[in-house]
C-alpha cells in the first residue's frame, strides 16, 4: 500500500480540482457568469434605493424600537417598509434613515396599514435620492430569479439570492388578518431584513420582504408588489388604507350537507353571525345573530376571511347585497357598508 503524505494529498487534491474546473464546459461557464452579471446589474441599480432605518417611540433616553430596511419608492423621499417595523413603536415615531451612500436623515410616518404589514415614511429633509421602481408581481413565475436586499442583523447593504418558491401563499398579519398573494423564496432573510425590496431580475420591485419561519430553511415570505402598489396609493391619498365594515362578530361554520342541498349551495362553509351591533350598517340592515352569510354581492363566503377580503374600501357608503340563511329561508339583504375603524 503507498501512503502519500498530507502535503502531497492536499497538492494531489488541489491538482485534481484544477484539472476538473479546467473540464468544466464553456456553455455552463457562460451561464454561470451571466447568472453574476444578472445579480449584480440588479444591486448596481436597485442597492442605492434600499435604506437603514432605526425606529425610535417614547420619551428621549427611554426610547424603544427597533431596525430595519426600506425602499425609496419616489426620488422625493418617499421609502415603502414593514408596518412592524416603521408603525410597531406606537404614535409618531422618531425614524432615522440612513442611504447606501452614508447619509443621515430623518422620516416621519405617512401611515401605516398592520393588515398587509407595510407602511410608508417620508424624509424630512429636502433631498432627492435614488428610487427603485414596483412591477407587477403577477408576471412571476415559480423558479424565477429574485434578488434581495437589506440590513440584516445589522450588516448593511447585504444581498442574498434565491428562487421564487411558490406564489398565492396567504400569511397572517398581527392584526389576524390574511395578507393575500404572499410570495414564497428561499432568499435568505434574516431579522433586519424586514422592509426591504425582494427584486427581480428586470431590476423591478416584486415584493416587500416581510417574515421568515424561524427554525424553518429557506422559507421566507415578501408582500406582492401588487399589494404594495395598492396600498401605497392609499396611503398617499388618505394616510390609511380604507376598508369597509358592517359591524358584525362572525366565526365560520359548516353548512350540512341536507342545508347544502336544500338551498343549492355548493360550498361547505359560511360565516355565522354572532353578534350584531347596534345602529350599524349590518343591523339596519336586519342581520340577527345566528344568520350565515353564505354570499356578499354574488361572491361566494366560505369563511371569515372570505368575508373580510370581500369588504374592500369602494364598498364603502353603497348598497351591496349579502345571501343568508335563516332557519328555513334563504333572504337577501340590502346593506351600506362604513369605513371600518381603526383600533
Amino acid at each position: 500500500m503507498t501512503i502519500i503524505p498530507l502535503t502531497d494529498a492536499v497538492r494531489a487534491t488541489r491538482t485534481t480540482g484544477a484539472a476538473e474546473s479546467s473540464i468544466v464546459p464553456s456553455e455552463d461557464q457562460a451561464l454561470l457568469d451571466a447568472y453574476s452579471r444578472a445579480v449584480i446589474d440588479v444591486v448596481d441599480q436597485v442597492g442605492p434605493a434600499v435604506v437603514r432605518l432605526a425606529v425610535h417611540a417614547g420619551p428621549a433616553g427611554q426610547s424603544r424600537g427597533g431596525t430595519g430596511s426600506g425602499v425609496v419608492v419616489a426620488p422625493d423621499g418617499l421609502i415603502l417598509t414593514n408596518s412592524h417595523v416603521a408603525g410597531a413603536s406606537g404614535a409618531a415615531p422618531r425614524i432615522e434613515v440612513t442611504t447606501a451612500d452614508g447619509q443621515d436623515l430623518h422620516a416621519r410616518l405617512v401611515g401605516d396599514d398592520s393588515d398587509t404589514d407595510l407602511a410608508l415614511i417620508r424624509v424630512d429633509e429636502p433631498v432627492t435620492l435614488p428610487a427603485a421602481p414596483l412591477g407587477d408581481s403577477k408576471r412571476l413565475k415559480r423558479g424565477q430569479l429574485v434578488i434581495a436586499i437589506g440590513n440584516p442583523l445589522g450588516f448593511e447593504s447585504t444581498v442574498t439570492t434565491g428562487v421564487v418558491s411558490a406564489l398565492g401563499r396567504s400569511l397572517r398579519s398581527r392584526t389576524g388578518r390574511l395578507i393575500d398573494d404572499v410570495i414564497q423564496t428561499d432568499a435568505a432573510l434574516n431579522p433586519g431584513n424586514s422592509g426591504g425590496p425582494l427584486v427581480s431580475s428586470r431590476g423591478e420591485v416584486v415584493g416587500i420582504n416581510t417574515a421568515v419561519i424561524m427554525g424553518a430553511q429557506g422559507i421566507c415570505f415578501a408582500v406582492a408588489a401588487n399589494t404594495a402598489s395598492f396600498v401605497l396609493g392609499e396611503l398617499v391619498r388618505h394616510g390609511r388604507v380604507r376598508r369597509a365594515f358592517i359591524g358584525i362578530a362572525a366565526q365560520q361554520t359548516a353548512i350540512p350537507l341536507r342545508r347544502r342541498r336544500a338551498f343549492g349551495l355548493t360550498q361547505e362553509g359560511a360565516v355565522m353571525v354572532g353578534t350584531v351591533e347596534p345602529d350599524s350598517a349590518g343591523a339596519r340592515a336586519g342581520l340577527k345573530a345566528g344568520d350565515i352569510i353564505v354570499a356578499l354581492d354574488s361572491a361566494l363566503i366560505a369563511g371569515a376571511d372570505d368575508l373580510v377580503r370581500a369588504l374592500t374600501g369602494d364598498k364603502i357608503g353603497r348598497d351591496v347585497t349579502l345571501d343568508v340563511l335563516r332557519g328555513t329561508e334563504r333572504l337577501t339583504l340590502a346593506v351600506v357598508p362604513q369605513e371600518r375603524r381603526r383600533a
